[in-house]
């Protein structure tokens, strides 16, 4: 059901010192300024340089003391006036444009009384155009005049400076004032907004228009400004402790920042209010936009109304993760996260002051109640807004959630049909977690024995909190993010990969690919061992997580890769080389169904499609992945592709690496190899190793009847010597050797089997000499063929041998 934004009254203000006059003051003066106390109690309204009297009033709900100033014409009444944050008793600071600071505390003795005064430019001929006090700090940017540092002529545009001095309780009522520090030299009017941390310095009207587009974030507990211009989206850091004598003049500052200084209209902001989040500011156009400690700008949302013109009142405020603006006698309430309004009300008054929240640790018990939304002020009372769940809405326990997210939880991995109920749940003793859970919640297992048990899970949490404390605040951001990155992965690998954690992990890979890797690293505790292979000590249950993946034919949804496939590609860009060690470790690893929860696709084919299409992958990586793979079709097709690139040495030893167990496989490459090898010369380099891969039960007869199948034909009758200029013929002696192979069982002892066998041993003595017969004398005459080998009168002498 959806949540109620409501107002509700606090206090009608009679619970106030001075409540009628309090009263009269908010109904009369729009341009009086608010101010809260850090606990609360107290409501602080200044009235405008030359508004009647009285300018100033502090009011206290409850018992204590009020305050009522009024100066007489011609005493300028203060610029500002701040709460300070001291604990010890309620305190305030009024600083005039002169240059003059009073502090005023309480609760010394009756009413208020001044502690300290003190001249803030001492030297005369300056003024104070703002002032703020952001935590114990007193920060004060003044004008000054020509000649007063010694300037060798400056521009009137930036004859300003910044200073800042520290403000601290001493004893029960003295006041320490720190040394004066320059934090900026010559720059322009600035004015001065304060949030607990860091103090934004905006331009203003009276700032030049070719650095208006320009606001500076000091951040005390870091020791830095963030130089940031909005509407070109850049920011830039610098080093800046005071205490430390560290200094910056404003235009040498911009000089060293390249594109801050690139020519951009003004900022065109009609409100603006700090807040924890940043600094808020609201346009002209109704647009609010959000300049973060970092420095960088986002949008937050629209209004439904614009403001008109500077006359207008406006207030920004945040709660929960919501925008409050108060636009006129209008309310409008947006969500931070996607700009969306959430309610818009309307207002009975025009004249509405947001609060700042009381400083945590300082409240009272009343304010401890309105924790968790934005106080109103206005002449009719003080109100709160915030959400509220709707009456008569009925919220269910702690122990029924468990058990409703727990159905849909095991509804969805269920293959039944029957549908599961929070009943079933409780009773059945097959779903153990979500029966655990609910005993925990109702305080069946100890506090002790729980802190113990979550203790290793709670200390990651603080440590991922602290972390994400440091990214925030702009410290050592590269080390931050890769470990944010790092603890993200281990943090998912520890949940189901379906849905939006998957999509998140995809996220992460994509964002920061070497810390993720890394923290896979870690998971599957991968290491080399050192022969170019890749050895892992991480439990199957790990394994199993990382090989799961979408079933066969299926695409991942939206683009979002299974693990496995991440992997691949995050590999693939950073080290390509061990991607095939990778793939062939996994697939050692992998159980039954483990590659895609079912009968699919083998990890080497989930690995090339990660490559790209067929034609557009790198080829050494697809030849890793197919000779890795151990599946007989991968491996022929490997080794058909060496071939075709005449890799014959590597297609040699990809037939040598297989084991003794694939001798199917072995015989195919073999085959494969012995035909290019009668087809051509070019693998007479490389006999010893065919001679190996040559298979042991190959009689000589199978593998001349091979060599036969692959022989080119030959058109004309055989000769002795090849032409010039044609290829050389397969010869015996080249054969000798893989004919030697084929027999090296040993001869059998039975009847030949082959004719070609006898060629193949050797008797040890040779065979004996065949009787000759009687000579017969032949003329060259009667065999004309042989004249042109007889000499003129001579004969050949040939023996007859019957």
């Amino acid at each position: 059901m959806k949540r109620m934004g409501t107002l509700r009254l606090l206090s009608d203000l009679s619970h106030f010192s001075g409540a009628a006059r309090l009263r009269e003051l908010l109904a009369g003066d729009p341009a009086v300024r608010v101010r809260c106390s850090p606990d609360g109690r107290h409501l602080l309204l200044l009235r405008p340089p030359g508004a009647p009297s009285p300018q100033l009033l502090v009011a206290v709900r409850g018992p204590g003391p009020e305050l009522e100033r009024a100066w007489p014409a011609g005493h300028p009444s203060p610029l500002d006036a701040f709460f300070l944050p001291w604990p010890t008793r309620p305190a305030l600071v009024l600083v005039w444009e002169s240059g003059l600071a009073e502090v005023w505390g309480a609760g010394v003795g009756p009413g208020w009384r001044l502690l300290r005064s003190t001249e803030l430019c001492p030297g005369g001929g300056a003024r104070v155009v703002a002032v703020a006090a952001p935590g114990g700090r007193l920060v004060w940017c003044e004008e000054r005049q020509a000649g007063a540092e010694g300037w060798l002529g400056p521009p009137a545009a930036f004859s300003h400076c910044v200073c800042v001095r520290t403000l601290e309780p001493s004893g029960e009522a003295g006041t320490n004032l720190g040394r004066t520090h320059i934090l900026l030299h010559h720059c322009p009017s600035f004015g001065l907004l304060a949030s607990r941390k860091d103090l934004f310095l905006v331009p203003t009207t009276a700032t030049w228009p070719g650095v208006g587009h320009i606001l500076l974030i000091w951040r005390p507990g870091k020791g830095k400004v963030m130089v940031a211009a909005p509407c070109l989206g850049l920011s830039h850091s610098k080093s800046l402790h005071p205490g430390q004598g560290d200094t910056w003049d404003f235009r040498a500052l911009l000089r060293g920042l390249p594109g801050l200084l690139s020519p951009m209209k003004p900022l065109t902001v009609h409100t603006w209010a700090p807040t924890p989040q940043g600094l808020l500011l609201l346009d002209f156009k109704g647009t609010v936009s959000l300049v973060q400690s970092h420095g960088g700008t986002r949008a937050v949302g629209t209004l439904q109304e614009a403001p008109v013109g500077l006359a207008g009142s406006a207030a920004l405020g945040t709660f929960h993760g919501t925008l409050a603006c108060v636009l006129g006698p209008t309310l409008e309430l947006l969500d931070m996260g996607s700009g969306q309004l959430l309610e818009r009300k309307v207002l009975s008054t025009d004249r509405v002051h947001l609060l700042a929240p009381p400083v945590p640790g300082m409240e009272d018990e009343e304010e401890l109640e309105t924790r968790g939304g934005l106080r109103l002020l206005s002449a009719l009372g003080l109100f709160r807004v915030g959400w509220e769940a709707p009456q008569g809405l009925e919220v269910p326990s702690a122990e029924d959630l468990v058990f409703e997210e727990a159905c849909e939880y095991y509804q969805r991995r269920s293959l039944r049909g029957a549908q599961l109920t929070p009943e079933e749940l409780r009773h059945n003793s097959t779903f153990r977690a979500p029966q655990a859970l609910a005993s925990i919640l109702q305080g069946h297992v100890s506090p002790s024995t729980l802190l113990t048990t979550l203790r290793a899970e709670l200390r990651d949490y603080r440590a991922l909190d602290q972390l994400k404390a440091h990214l925030v605040a702009g410290d050592d951001e590269e080390a931050g993010w890769t470990e944010l990155a790092e603890l993200e992965v281990a943090r998912l690998l520890r949940t189901e990969l379906v849905g939006d954690h998957l999509a998140q992990l995809n996220t992460v890979f994509q964002a920061l690919p070497t810390a993720a890797w890394g923290a896979i690293l870690r998971a599957l505790q991968l290491q080399p061992d050192g022969k170019g292979r890749l050895k892992s000590h991480a439990p199957p249950d790990v394994w199993k997580k990382v090989l799961g993946g979408t079933s066969a034919g299926k695409e991942p949804p939206n683009g979002i890769l299974p693990l496995f496939e991440l992997l691949c590609q995050c590999l693939c860009r950073l080290e390509p080389g061990w991607l095939p060690p990778f793939v062939e470790l996994a697939q050692q690893q992998g159980g039954p169904g483990w590659g895609s929860g079912g009968p699919g696709l083998p990890l080497y084919r989930r690995a090339l499609a990660v490559l790209g299409e067929e034609g557009t992958r790198p080829e050494a990586l697809e030849l890793e992945l197919l000779l890795g793979s151990g599946r007989p079709k991968a491996v022929l097709q490997a080794v058909g592709q060496l071939v075709q690139k005449e890799q014959w040495e590597r297609a040699l030893e990809a037939g040598l690496a297989l084991s003794p167990s694939s001798p199917l496989l072995r015989n195919e490459i073999f085959k494969l190899l012995l035909a290019e090898f009668a087809r051509h010369r070019r693998l007479d380099a490389y006999l010893p190793l065919l001679c190996r891969l040559c298979p042991p039960d190959l009689a000589p007869a199978e593998l001349l009847l091979l060599l036969r199948t692959h022989l080119p034909d030959d058109s004309e009758p055989p000769t002795p010597f090849p032409e010039p200029g044609t290829k050389p013929p397969l010869t015996v002696g080249l054969l000798k050797a893989l004919l030697e192979r084929t027999g090296a069982q040993g001869r059998p002892s039975g009847p030949v089997l082959s004719l070609y066998e006898d060629i193949l041993w050797d008797p040890g003595t040779p065979p004996p000499t065949p009787p000759r017969g009687p000579v017969t004398t032949l003329q060259a005459s009667d065999h004309p063929g042989l004249e042109a080998w007889a000499s003129p009168g001579q004969g050949f002498c040939v023996t007859d041998t019957g």
